[in-house]
């Protein structure tokens, strides 16, 4: 386990729940058009430019809620756990609780690469003045979600992995009488064609310069369906980890 970074009582902690980059495992909806191990290739590099973001960003506690075993793409200032539950709703329910220390959380998906600290630091802010702060997804899932306190029962249950799990999550939170700060649609990399749109929207970092490394392969239909979610990123995807 990384040795966590020092804690600051008056900010939200963040939390990436991700999948370890192992061929095979990992973006398995980038082949054929990608090999497993240029998919496991391109899913590190978006983990990476993840991480560093949230490295960069003003924060609590960092922490990495993780299937499989940190490597050396881990920066310094995480604690790790291990992700735990059936289904992509008990596992983010349990990453929640988990790593609840009694301030706002803010978690955070592999599969947007482009994010920025500014944008988590917006999220983590909106979590003084309300209940909880969402992303959406252009695929109709959710790329973040922040609470500022853990509630299982707004995550388990909810139909994850489709075109309507945003949606669902959203309603969730405004059922249960939670002012919602809404975030800035962001793309996440599900298919070739995502990976080429996200590359162009943030060419500075490590999984653009993969990406172009690769080369660009388009030509894969985008759709929804099981395999998609934060443990790879956070919401239904194809479309938290």
């Amino acid at each position: 386990m990384s040795a966590p970074a020092t804690e600051t009582a008056d900010l939200a902690d963040l939390l990436v729940i991700a999948k370890e980059p192992v061929a095979g495992r990992v973006k398995t909806r980038l082949t054929p058009a990608y090999t497993p191990a240029e998919a496991a290739a391109l899913a590190g590099a978006a983990l990476r430019d993840t991480l560093a973001a949230v490295a960069a960003a003003r924060a609590g506690r960092r922490t990495l809620v993780l299937e499989g075993a940190p490597g050396p793409w881990l920066p310094e200032g995480f604690a790790v756990c291990a992700q735990r539950g059936g289904g992509l709703d008990e596992r983010l329910a349990h990453a929640f609780a988990d790593a609840d220390a009694g301030r706002p959380l803010v978690l955070v998906g592999m599969d947007t690469p482009q994010v920025t600290a500014a944008l988590l630091e917006r999220a983590c802010a909106a979590l003084a003045t309300r209940g909880a702060v969402f992303g959406p997804a252009a695929d109709g899932g959710f790329w973040l979600l922040g609470l500022r306190r853990p509630d299982a029962s707004l995550l388990l249950g909810v139909p994850m992995s489709r075109a309507d799990t945003g949606t669902a999550v959203l309603g969730r939170l405004r059922a249960a009488g939670l002012r919602t700060a809404v975030l800035p649609v962001l793309t996440d990399v599900d298919t070739p064609a995502d990976a080429a749109a996200v590359a162009a929207a943030a060419p500075g970092g490590e999984f653009a310069a993969a990406v172009r490394a690769l080369g660009t392969r388009l030509g894969t239909r985008r759709r929804v369906g099981p395999g998609a979610g934060p443990g790879a990123g956070p919401g239904g995807r194809t479309v938290p980890a």
